[in-house]
């Protein structure tokens, strides 16, 4: 997992040196995984050395993403929309949900059935859900931080009954319960007969991802616009608040 976080912290620096949106999910992801392996090396996990590996093939999946959109080869269209939609002026809420919907949304619904193709599923499902408390806490983080870089962001909260924690909390609870679902849905399956599913699931993903760039409500969708005009645009600025007191 440490060769993770390294490969996250050349993708953030990169991103800072490039002024490219993308290192915004990749800071989010950073926590996110820095966290995971904290609560490993506890041994906070019925099993903690399955979940160490579970947790690296997980990450391999947007490390490979990333990848290959750097170098122009095939992706999934899911994530070709979130990487493509970084040169959008879009809210930074809007930017981080992109790489969550994909991440969590299919990436980990792949992962648990890779990881348990060879024995059941629902012999991970305890340590799969306790990641929920982990995902929870660092949605309250990110909530306090984004403040930092995104002034107007509470407009979200007066517009639509705390609208943004709705948001952040389905892309991030509410989709592993998905995501569980269809991990289920595909380790039944087999292998030798998930192509098919897989690509109904990536369609299915690309339209959550345009629900998030393009909400179905104008007046939010105006709130939005509003919100991007003032805030922090240099992605540097945005990852050094965020990173603050972390």
């Amino acid at each position: 997992m440490q060769q993770v976080l390294e490969q996250l912290d050349i993708i953030i620096d990169r991103s800072i040196a490039m002024n490219d949106r993308t290192g915004y999910f990749a800071y989010l992801y950073r926590r996110v995984t820095a966290e995971i392996l904290k609560e490993v090396q506890l041994g906070n996990f019925e099993d903690n050395e399955r979940m160490e590996f579970f947790d690296v093939a997980f990450a391999n999946y947007y490390l490979d993403a990333y990848h290959a959109h750097t170098h122009h080869t095939e992706i999934g269209v899911a994530w070709d929309y979130a990487f493509n939609s970084k040169t959008e002026s879009l809210t930074i809420l809007q930017h981080l949900l992109l790489g969550v919907n994909v991440h969590i949304n299919l990436d980990l619904a792949l992962t648990a059935t890779t990881v348990m193709k060879d024995t059941q599923i629902n012999l991970i499902e305890s340590d799969f859900m306790k990641v929920n408390a982990i995902l929870g806490a660092i949605v309250n983080e990110m909530q306090d931080r984004l403040s930092k870089v995104s002034p107007m962001l509470f407009l979200l909260d007066v517009l639509g009954k705390n609208t943004d924690e709705k948001i952040i909390n389905f892309s991030l609870e509410k989709a592993r319960e998905f995501s569980w679902a269809h991990a289920n849905l595909l380790w039944g399956m087999g292998s030798d007969h998930q192509m098919s599913a897989i690509k109904e699931m990536d369609r299915a993903v690309l339209n959550l991802g345009m629900f998030i760039k393009n909400p179905k409500s104008k007046f939010i969708g105006y709130a939005l616009n509003f919100i991007a005009m003032f805030e922090a645009k240099q992605v540097g600025k945005v990852i050094s608040k965020l990173r603050e007191d972390s």
